[in-house]
């Protein structure tokens, strides 16, 4: 019946209430590193007594879809469950951990080992995955997301990922783009790359000789990534607001670019218009404020990893790698794993 979050953050606010969440404000008390789920529910429902069944959705939990969240609403609300959390099945043999400094041996915990099995003919375990717990009123106020007349949802295996731990982060991310949510509206292929020459193609440094001739650096990578997307069917265009004509000459890459660009966004939209593309079509690497509106409105927008702040703010991807040290390859490699995802949703 209503989507809300529930944050203590001014900018989580913002952005929530921009998608057309309402907000919750948390109070202090249930705002803290030890504060639990379950705490800020039951806070919620204190102020909100309209609200009789809650459905709990983690941030941790980003390949969560809609239709999940469909079949289980109908669960508690059709066939009369009152509780309902995720599951996903789980191929994994466990043996009792031995403590260092124990004098005894490892025990199998779900297999025996004289009649070994391939796991891939085995129907495996249900494990929790924390990706969202539904529950009524009734079972929340006693301290409960748990309980009462219990049924498990299972999700397939390859929308269920958890972040715990930052090395979780990169896996999620390939996972997304393979079987994320996008929304209702058709995935678009990437057609246009417009990239920042100062900061993204080099490290934005000039160096200077002797005789007041001006120098700069740039990674092979990023050449390499360059003719990948061309050959991907991906136009690369460049822009700078310095007059980058001379460099641009020298480093003979082929493509489009605008130098002494005073208003990058009114360039990209006449490249755009010309060429005949929709936003979403449009993919732009940035890295300085001059670049934030060009972010917000390219379908798929990246930043190097030293892109300055308000840059990384509007980007959807951040680099790893910094401007002029292969970042355009690796941006490339993102488009790449979205025109995968778009193949894929065209087969199904």
């Amino acid at each position: 019946n209503s989507v809300w979050v529930s944050t203590d953050h001014d900018e989580i606010e913002k952005v929530a209430k921009q998608f057309g969440a309402q907000v919750h404000r948390r109070s202090p008390e249930v705002s803290q590193d030890s504060s639990t789920s379950l705490e800020t529910i039951r806070e919620f429902l204190n102020h909100h007594h309209e609200v009789d069944i809650v459905g709990n959705i983690q941030a941790t939990s980003p390949c969560l879809h809609p239709s999940d969240l469909v079949k289980v609403a109908d669960l508690i609300q059709k066939e009369g469950f009152d509780s309902v959390f995720s599951v996903v099945r789980r191929h994994q043999f466990r043996w009792s951990e031995v403590k260092k400094g124990e004098n005894k041996m490892t025990e199998p915990q779900n297999l025996n080992p004289a009649k070994r099995y391939r796991r891939q003919d085995w129907p495996g375990e249900l494990y929790e995955n924390g990706s969202f717990y539904f529950a009524k009123r009734h079972l929340i106020e006693k301290g409960y997301l748990q309980g009462g007349k219990m049924a498990y949802y299972e999700m397939r295996a390859e929308h269920s990922v958890d972040i715990d731990i930052d090395i979780d982060w990169p896996i999620a991310e390939q996972r997304v783009l393979s079987f994320g949510y996008f929304g209702k509206e058709p995935l678009k292929e990437v057609k246009l790359l417009v990239c920042s020459i100062d900061g993204c193609l080099t490290n934005g440094r000039i160096y200077v000789t002797e005789d007041q001739k001006e120098m700069i650096s740039y990674d092979y990578r990023d050449i390499v990534g360059i003719d990948l997307l061309k050959k991907r069917g991906i136009q690369v265009r460049l822009i700078s607001e310095r007059d980058r004509s001379k460099t641009l000459s020298a480093m003979q890459l082929g493509c489009v670019a605008k130098v002494n660009a005073t208003n990058k966004l009114e360039v990209l939209e006449d490249w755009r218009k010309d060429i005949g593309l929709s936003w979403k079509e449009v993919a732009y690497l940035g890295n300085e404020e001059s670049d934030v509106e060009c972010l917000k409105n390219a379908g798929m927008s990246g930043v190097p990893a030293d892109a300055c702040a308000v840059a990384q703010k509007a980007a959807a991807y951040i680099c790893k790698s910094n401007g002029g040290c292969g970042a355009i390859r690796e941006f490339a490699e993102h488009i790449f794993l979205l025109l995968e995802k778009v193949n894929s949703a065209r087969k199904q």
